[in-house]
């Protein structure tokens, strides 16, 4: 298998394993609503928490960090170089935000980025993790912390990585993530984003 050949192997699997969508198998594991159905409609683990399920909102958040990591650690251990891991967090990132199981309507990405971080160099995902705890203790806001954690990212990884390849994939997550909040940080400019824990009423 040439390199080109391998990368999209790669690729197509973070994707497939991305897709998978951990907020809707959870919620239905506990009885829960659909959380495409209430709150912000996001299939991650920030709406599950509005069920008021704390115990499936952080299964939904292991299991969206765990599938980012998991696609990038298979990739090194089967063999692949370095683009070949890059294109496999991306996709599994990619598959996330638009996952085929779910007609390509799926989460933010905050988990499963930071799952691809923690893969890529664990000093990247603490970094990121650092980075949201404390823009979230200050404001209470999920959105605002993740997009700090989305803008920090890429200059962490130009500063500890030195892999070209890692670098500008997460720099396309980050570019990502943020689009993805672009309904959030209309919220937050107009003072109406809601708090951590809070809920909204069924869609």
């Amino acid at each position: 298998m040439n390199s080109l050949s391998q990368s999209l192997f790669f690729a197509l699997f973070g994707y497939l394993l991305g897709s998978v969508p951990f907020a809707v198998i959870v919620s239905k594991a506990f009885g829960l609503a659909d959380p495409r159905s209430f709150g912000s409609g996001n299939p991650g683990a920030t709406n599950v928490l509005r069920s008021g399920n704390k115990s499936a909102a952080l299964l939904t958040l292991l299991g969206d960090a765990f599938k980012g990591w998991l696609a990038v650690t298979l990739a090194e251990v089967l063999g692949a170089d370095g683009f070949g891991v890059a294109m496999a967090g991306l996709a599994a990132f990619i598959g996330h935000v638009f996952p085929i199981f779910l007609r390509f309507k799926g989460g933010k990405g905050v988990a499963t980025a930071l799952g691809v971080l923690a893969g890529f160099h664990p000093i990247l995902a603490l970094a990121a993790v650092a980075t949201w705890l404390v823009v979230a203790a200050v404001t209470r806001y999920s959105s605002a912390a993740a997009l700090a954690a989305a803008i920090e990212a890429p200059f962490a990884a130009w500063i500890f990585s030195e892999r070209a390849e890692l670098s500008i994939a997460i720099g396309i997550m980050s570019a990502l993530l943020i689009w993805r909040h672009q309904a959030n940080i209309r919220r937050l400019l107009a003072g109406t984003e809601n708090r951590i824990g809070s809920r909204k009423p069924p869609a």
